[in-house]
């Protein structure tokens, strides 16, 4: 956990928190701590007031904090592992919360001209195109390339680089609904929240993809005699 991050959840207020670490909103609702309306006031006030304890919060935000960098593994097995966690898993714990929260916004702020209508439902759209990606990956191809790859392997991998597209048209479409994930100037902690939270995605998912076209992946296209040149970018980073 970097200093500024932990001098937040020291000092800063739940609010503060909330609006400023992906995921944090998830782990106060999960203790039923008001991050929004009674946000000013500080962690250990919040969770005081609420009779829970401290340190199992403390935990979990701090286990929310995955900007250190940390080298990949270089063997294909370590690094499918990598991918599932850190990314997979990812995926199917923040992104329902950001259907939630987006979904609270365009409710809340619904006269509002810059509420993100829509949002929710291309997030929604997001997530089940990802789930089956992920499954079939989970199920199929990691098990095939984790047995070491045999050229059967080619036509599932290119697959999945046609799916990495569509995502990144997915993710550009995010970006426009929500105006850059610029939030308004007055926005609530929830809007706030909900606009960092889309920003995380954005770069998670651009480097999964990443990872898996330019690193994974590439062990395996010798397998092809005339293994077609793949672009690096998924078209959603403006590359």
């Amino acid at each position: 956990m970097n200093i500024s991050v932990n001098h937040l959840i020291d000092r800063g207020t739940i609010g503060e928190i909330a609006a400023a670490l992906p995921g944090a909103t998830g782990v106060f609702r999960s203790f039923k701590l008001d991050f929004c309306c009674g946000g000013n006031v500080t962690l250990a006030d919040a969770v005081t007031k609420r009779g829970v304890d401290l340190l199992p919060v403390l935990d979990a935000l701090r286990s929310l904090d995955q900007s250190a960098d940390h080298p990949l593994p270089e063997a294909a097995d370590n690094l499918i592992d990598y991918i599932q966690s850190r990314y997979h898993d990812t995926h199917r714990r923040e992104i329902p919360e950001l259907i939630r929260l987006s979904r609270k916004v365009e409710s809340v702020h619904a006269e509002h001209p810059d509420a993100p209508r829509g949002l929710a439902d291309m997030l929604a759209e997001v997530l089940d195109d990802l789930e089956m990606h992920m499954m079939k990956e989970e199920a199929v191809l990691f098990p095939m390339l984790r047995r070491g790859g045999q050229i059967s392997v080619i036509h599932p991998i290119a697959q999945m680089r046609i799916e990495h597209e569509r995502h990144g048209q997915h993710l550009s479409r995010l970006e426009e609904i929500a105006q850059g994930f610029r939030a308004p100037e007055g926005a609530c902690r929830s809007w706030q929240a909900l606009y960092l939270g889309l920003s995380k995605l954005v770069d998670d998912l651009i480097e999964h993809i990443h990872i898996e076209n330019n690193i994974l992946f590439v062990q395996f296209d010798k397998l092809a005699p005339q293994a077609p040149q793949h672009s690096c970018c998924c078209g959603s980073c403006g590359g």
